[in-house]
């Protein structure tokens, strides 16, 4: 759970349980149970959509860990084909295999 979220129904926590406490004194001010029973669903819902982004964040660490894994690779093959190509053939001819760089 990230710190922000995690603070965030803390906070809210706290606040509902204050406002049951006193919910007949705040009811007059404009704060009813219903909407300190809306408060604590929203709560609830972010609890569960938090946890899917937490599962989809691991998921993701690991593909984009496989991913550099696979870049490195292909960064490699690519600099050492092109260093073939540029010690076999003169500049001019570079473009004819996709190597658009100069000396």
């Amino acid at each position: 759970m990230s710190k922000t979220v995690e603070i965030q129904i803390e906070k809210s926590r706290g606040l509902i349980e204050g406002l049951r406490r006193h919910v007949r004194e705040m009811g007059e001010r404009g704060v009813s149970s219903d909407e300190i029973n809306e408060m604590e669903q929203a709560i609830k819902m972010l609890e569960v959509a938090n946890t899917e982004v937490d599962r989809l964040r691991g998921e993701l660490t690991a593909k984009v860990k496989n991913m550099n894994t696979v870049m490195a690779r292909v960064k490699e093959s690519y600099a050492e084909k092109k260093k073939a190509l540029k010690g076999y053939y003169p500049q001019e001819r570079w473009m004819d295999y996709g190597v658009p760089d100069k000396r």
